[in-house]
Order: C-alpha cells, then sequence, then structure tokens
C-alpha cells in the first residue's frame, strides 16, 4: 500500500506567530513532525503542503519533498483541512505519483513519533476502516454521559440524550477524544467523499506519548517544560 505522509503548514498564524518555524527547544516547530515521518519505515514519500517560500525552503533542508506550492486560497484561517489533502492529491497526480492512502501529520502535535506512525498504519493496513485517527481517553470526570447541555428552556440535559446519569464512575463507557496527532485515510474518501474521518472510523490510542496541540503560547510553554522534563 502506498501511503502519502503530508505535512500541511502554512506562514498565517495568529495563536502563535510564525510558529511553524519558530524554536522549540532549539529546533523548528516543524522538524519534530518531518523527522518523524522520514523515520517511518512506512510511509512512501514524506511531502510537505504550504503556500509559503520560507517554509517551503526550510522544509526541503530539514529532508521533506515540497514538490508543489498550495494555492494562496487553501491557506486562510478558514481553509478545511480536507481541501489542502485534496489539493495535494490532485498536484501529485499531476506529477503522476499515486497513494493508496494520506498520513496527514500536522505540525502542531510535535511529540508523536516513527512507532506512532508505523503502529497506526499497521492497524490501518490490517484493518477494515476507510480511515482511523489517534486518539487519548476523555478523563471520566468530562466523560459525554456526565456532562450537561442547557435546553431552551435553560433546565440541564444530560448531552448523550439519556434520561438519567450513570450515577457510578466504573460504570462509564470509555469515551475518546481526536489528538491530531495522526489521521489515515483512504484516497477514495478524500477525493469523492470530501471527508478525512469517512463513515468507518477506526482509531489507535497511542501510548508513551505525551500530548501538546500548540495552538497558544501557554501551550509553547508546555511543550516546553515537556521537552526540559523529558531530557
Amino acid at each position: 500500500m502506498r501511503i502519502l505522509g503530508l505535512i500541511p503548514m502554512r506562514a498565517g498564524s495568529k495563536g502563535i506567530p510564525g510558529k511553524n518555524k519558530k524554536l522549540l527547544c532549539g529546533k523548528p516547530l516543524m522538524q519534530y513532525t518531518i523527522e518523524a515521518a522520514l523515520a517511518s519505515q512506512l510511509l512512501t514519500d514524506v511531502v510537505v503542503s504550504t503556500e509559503d517560500a520560507e517554509l517551503a525552503t526550510l522544509a526541503t533542508k530539514l529532508g521533506a519533498e515540497v514538490p508543489f506550492i498550495r494555492p494562496a486560497r487553501l491557506a486562510e484561517d478558514t481553509t478545511p483541512s480536507i481541501d489542502v489533502v485534496a489539493h495535494a492529491l490532485e498536484a501529485l497526480d499531476d506529477l503522476y505519483r499515486n497513494y493508496n492512502a494520506v498520513c496527514l501529520l500536522q505540525v502542531t502535535t510535535p511529540f508523536r513519533t516513527a512507532v506512532h506512525i508505523d503502529a497506526a498504519i499497521t492497524q490501518f493496513k490490517n484493518g477494515t476502516h476507510e480511515a482511523l485517527v489517534s486518539v487519548q481517553e476523555v478523563p471520566h470526570v468530562y466523560n459525554p454521559h456526565w456532562v450537561f447541555e442547557k435546553d431552551k428552556s435553560g433546565i440541564l440535559r444530560i448531552a448523550t440524550g439519556e434520561a438519567t446519569i450513570i450515577s457510578r464512575r466504573q460504570d462509564l463507557p470509555k469515551a475518546y477524544i481526536r489528538d491530531g496527532a495522526i489521521y489515515i485515510t483512504k484516497t477514495p474518501t478524500i477525493l469523492y467523499r470530501k471527508t478525512l474521518l469517512g463513515s468507518n472510523l477506526g482509531c489507535i490510542e497511542l501510548s508513551d506519548y505525551n500530548n501538546v496541540n500548540l495552538d497558544t503560547e501557554l501551550d509553547w510553554a508546555v511543550a516546553e517544560n515537556h521537552i526540559h522534563n523529558f531530557d
């Protein structure tokens, strides 16, 4: 199975200005993801999608390919990820490069490793799902069966729609959130169904992994602290 490792990045970032090239403990943020992707044994190619010439040059120096430049219209704050991934597949198809699936690796989750990537790909290849995402278990205090929503009258209702609450923590079913580290999706699902998740979604819970999703300066400080403690 030919699997494209796709790393999207753009110049515009409001939460952390210039974050993709900003140094995180001495390394450009993008380098963490590029190095993990290049160390994978199961990715066919590692390609960066960007609209920015400076980011493209740096990514190339770090060993990734930048065989096309993304149009600026696909690098806005509101641009859906699916449009970026579909454009990459179409641009590579124009270069006679085809893939069975895409492994999307976001720069903002820098601590996933090649081991995590290959574990996710192996599970995906051995399964029947059209897409697979990495997840983290939700702490029981935030389990959706214990979350309430207000209705139009201001009355609290259980978010799951149940009439009665599950009273014991031990009886709660496990719940998960996407952690943003790994998305793997079959090419037809991306191009023809226009979704990264599909209707038959699998998941992998990453182990030995500190999940940090870099959206704010506080997130950046947490990431730096993690690296210092790890070292």
